[in-house]
């Protein structure tokens, strides 16, 4: 995919690409190009860009067979079911498969919360919440429940309530055994 994106730099000014796709991508790559940031990192960038637009998946997991456009992505899902947590929090000592994780995690710590509602002034620790959270405004509800039709702002909020429909119970009391829908 970069080496159509060079291909097409050296079309000049982008006239006459086939389609809307390709001009995008000339125009990605002339931004980078005039700003002469060609170094590794910015092609790294690029790349990666591509990859969300082409779905290329070039990391493939042997066990499960999940399939990841980042070679850390790879990583982190091998590390999910082992007791690899290198990132640690000072703080407190919990430890993390992720430099991402972490810092949410810091921020429970610190009170940061850098997303904030032009709505309402409401502010989160993670820019998902504030996207949840702006439903509250515009009423959205994109989640469906295909048994009865009730919409809901959050998936997990769809999984919760589909459990009245299916009866399952997934949490168990250790006390006495008993099942429940939620936690």
């Amino acid at each position: 995919m970069l080496e159509v994106a060079m291909n097409m730099a050296a079309l000049g000014d982008g006239e006459g690409l086939e389609n809307e796709k390709q001009q995008s991508l000339f125009k990605i790559q002339s931004a980078v190009s005039s700003k002469g940031q060609s170094d590794l990192r910015t092609r790294h960038n690029l790349t990666h860009h591509q990859r969300i637009h082409s779905s290329e998946k070039t990391y493939s997991c042997m066990e499960f067979g999940k399939r990841f456009t980042e070679s850390s992505d790879i990583t982190c899902h091998q590390r999910i079911d082992t007791e690899d947590r290198p990132y640690k929090c000072l703080e407190c000592g919990k430890s993390f498969i992720d430099k991402w994780r972490l810092t949410f995690h810091l921020r429970m710590h610190t009170a940061e919360r850098p997303y904030i509602c032009i709505e309402c002034g409401k502010s989160f620790c993670q820019n998902s919440e504030l996207t949840c959270h702006k439903r509250t405004h515009t009423g959205e509800r994109p989640y469906k429940c295909i048994q009865c039709g009730k919409g809901f702002t959050h998936k997990s909020s769809l999984i919760s309530h589909e459990r009245i429909h299916t009866g399952e119970k997934p949490f168990h009391c250790k006390e006495c055994g008993k099942t429940f829908a939620q936690k």
